[in-house]
């Protein structure tokens, strides 16, 4: 029976030891699972995704201190439309640049004209379609414009003179369905040359028809929310607006490059 016993002994501390020394390879099993899983290449694709999402011409706007208005107001969309080819000039001038930027009281100013429209319009929001256009981009669109120099002011700022877009101080923008994010019928598109897109002309063009009366209702909100947050808005473009006069712009900005 001692013999025995010893015998059981020894046999319980084998396997003891046995268990024992298995244990550490069982944990480095488990603790290598998780690293054999990984994928290095995708986490450098993420990198690089989010190296090329801030583009050399977003980053010339962010190092000058401007401010993307959705990180102001992030239920409002934003459609860039010099980053389409659904513009007058029908070119991507924006190239990789999806997000608006604006002086940062410019965005404040905006963010209580949005509190407004929410306000009295909960339904609705802002849409987009412009904010700050450097005077490199500015070029590019003076350069193209296949009108002669003479005229072409009456499309685009010259831009050795500077519009207010150059300097950051102003906005284009439509309202739309917060739901949706689709725009209302103002009666015309953006960057619609003509007189049913001008606010100065709109007796006249509801008289002939070329707009209705549900289209100056809608440009009439966005007028009154966009003044209340200190814009006014100009006689040729029903998405226009303006936070400073060109010689208050001057004196307090500089142009954006």
């Amino acid at each position: 029976m001692k013999t025995l016993s010893v015998n059981y002994l020894v046999l319980a501390l084998f396997f003891a030891l046995a268990c024992e020394n298995k244990a550490p390879e069982s944990d480095v099993l488990e603790v290598e699972k998780p690293s054999q899983t990984e994928d290095p290449v995708h986490v450098e694709e993420i990198i690089l995704a989010e190296d090329e999402f801030i583009g050399e011409l977003e980053q010339r706007l962010i190092d000058a201190g401007l401010v993307d208005v959705a990180t102001v107001i992030p239920d409002i969309y934003v459609d860039l439309k010099y980053s389409t080819t659904d513009n007058f000039f029908g070119k991507d001038v924006y190239g990789d640049l999806t997000r608006c930027y604006v002086q940062p009281i410019v965005a404040e100013m905006l963010l209580k004209s949005h509190q407004k429209l929410k306000e009295e319009h909960p339904e609705l929001t802002f849409l987009v379609y412009d904010g700050v256009r450097p005077q490199s981009v500015q070029q590019i669109l003076w350069d193209n414009l296949d009108k002669p120099d003479s005229i072409k002011p009456l499309y685009v700022a010259n831009p050795q003179v500077g519009g207010l877009h150059n300097f950051g101080v102003a906005v284009d923008l439509t309202l739309a369905n917060q739901e949706t994010g689709e725009a209302l019928d103002m009666g015309t598109g953006y960057d619609f040359f003509g007189y049913p897109a001008y606010p100065d002309r709109e007796s006249q063009m509801l008289k002939e028809g070329k707009i209705t009366k549900e289209h100056i209702s809608n440009r009439e909100i966005l007028r009154k929310v966009m003044k209340h947050g200190g814009f006014s808005g100009i006689g040729s473009e029903w998405w226009h607006f303006n936070a400073f006069s060109r010689k208050e712009a001057a004196e307090k900005f500089g142009m954006v490059k």
